[in-house]
């Protein structure tokens, strides 16, 4: 009973969060997209990111699902998108609990889910790029969330059939994911080729051919995804823009090793994501066998941990070093960029609780129950703390809201009255791009601003020009 209420406290978070996207308005990409999808329809803004910007094709398809919508559609964006994340992560921690054959509390597989969910968006350094913008959640929020559910079919795989499907699903979604994130694939592709190195040493031999038959179709979708994405007009224009052949140069290698250990110590000092390791606790304390006994985790768990943690440092790397072109000296403060690699993070930081609480409950047996009120407590601790920093951004996100609202009402009007060029103001939430930022030097989504409202051009009103 007390962990299906505990359940409620991460839910919350999610509730408030959702009432809260309401104040959600254009800024940076979306001021293009919107304008893009509303005059030339859904696939123009589809052709657009395969043609020109990026190639990055499933991401378009997922862009113009909430654009066709206008500004409505980028509020429902955090509600929808975090009921999605949440029913895949409830339903692979479901799935491990099946798989391994242990026997935790109810509750226990969605209160984990909703927490680990929960430190991913609201423990983030910019909880609004990660959460409440839709273009960035689309690219780097929502991916590794889609990576880690689609073995869900692989393990629960019994039958012939159902590892046939398993494998089939994990070629369609790689083929997916190639064309949605560059960095979630990278990831991806790291952990299943680390997955084929040691398959031998991880699973039973009745299992590993198909392990590593799921394996090779996944690696197969993203790279055949990845070749459709790389091959593109748009990520060929992209490439030649950002100067992309410069990235293995040693001077981009050596700023991207900068960049990198400056996020690696932003991990480190995020006290938040000791929330991760109490979940973990929690469940190794928790879970038993069928039989009532007390699980006892083989070498293969430390194995697991410690080349997880070699994925995460080689697979973040690298995912630094093809985002410096774009990004420079920024890679290092841009957290959205660090989403694909910060899921498996907390994952292992799950895990290695799993491991301490395993171990406490082995050494102590019926002692566990403060240590397990301790955990559990830790977790509202830091539920509370992000409900705080939530409470504060929705405040910043009503101001800006309400601000926004009253200047489109007042360009609307005026570009109903057959005004050319408007004057518009900078209303910069969360470090977002806005007309004109950058003390006037980012000026890229003027042009957008003013197809939006269907004039020749807005001025910074700002600056009195």
């Amino acid at each position: 009973m007390g962990s299906a209420l505990l359940t409620f406290v991460p839910l919350s978070l999610f509730a408030g969060a959702a009432w809260i996207a309401r104040w959600v308005r254009p800024s940076g990409d979306e001021w293009c997209f919107l304008p893009r999808v509303r005059d030339e329809g859904f696939m123009a803004l589809v052709d657009k990111f395969y043609s020109m910007d990026n190639g990055r094709i499933a991401n378009g398809f997922l862009v113009a699902s909430y654009s066709s919508f206008g500004v409505p559609g980028q509020q429902w964006y955090a509600g929808i998108s975090a009921i999605v994340m949440l029913a895949l992560l409830w339903a692979w921690t479901a799935a491990l609990r099946r798989t391994s054959g242990w026997h935790v509390p109810r509750g226990v597989p969605l209160f984990s889910a909703a927490m680990i969910l929960a430190l991913f968006c609201f423990a983030s350094t910019n909880t609004y790029k990660t959460f409440f913008w839709p273009a960035s959640s689309v690219s780097h929020t929502f991916p590794p969330v889609l990576a880690a559910a689609t073995t869900i079919p692989a393990l629960l795989a019994t039958s012939r059939r159902g590892r046939a499907f398993a494998v089939a699903s994990a070629c369609v979604v790689g083929t997916v994911m190639g064309t949605l994130s560059e960095e979630t694939s990278v990831v991806a592709l790291t952990l299943l080729v680390l997955t084929m190195l040691l398959a031998r040493r991880l699973f039973p031999s009745g299992r590993l051919a198909f392990v590593q038959a799921w394996c090779v179709s996944a690696a197969g979708g993203i790279v055949l995804g990845t070749a459709v994405l790389f091959t593109s007009p748009g990520s060929r224009n992209r490439r030649a823009h950002n100067h992309a052949g410069a990235m293995f140069t040693p001077e981009s290698l050596a700023a991207s090793l900068r960049g990198y250990v400056h996020i690696l110590l932003t991990f480190a000092t995020n006290w938040q994501y000791l929330g991760a390791i109490a979940v973990g606790t929690l469940i190794g304390l928790l879970a038993r066998r069928e039989d009532g006994g007390i699980p006892r985790p083989d070498r293969r768990a430390s194995l697991v941990l410690g080349f997880g943690v070699l994925a995460l440092l080689f697979s973040g790397y690298v995912c630094t070093v093809i985002t410096h072109p774009v990004f420079g000296s920024s890679v290092a403060t841009s957290n959205r960029l660090w989403n694909d690699y910060l899921f498996l993070l907390l994952l292992l930081l799950v895990g290695a609780g799993g491991l301490l609480g395993n171990m406490l409950v082995r050494r102590y047996r019926s002692g566990t129950r403060p240590m397990a009120v301790t955990a559990a407590l830790l977790c509202v601790a830091v539920t509370v703390v992000l409900a705080d920093s939530l409470r504060d951004l929705g405040s910043d996100m009503q101001a800006r809201g309400k601000a926004w609202d009253r200047q489109d009402r007042t360009m609307r009007n005026k570009a109903a009255a057959g005004v050319t060029v408007l004057p518009y103001k900078p209303l910069v939430i969360s470090k977002m791009t806005e007309p004109f930022g950058n003390n006037g030097k980012r000026s890229w989504p003027a042009a957008c601003v003013a197809t939006y409202y269907h004039v020749s051009e807005i001025t910074d009103r700002s600056r009195g020009t």
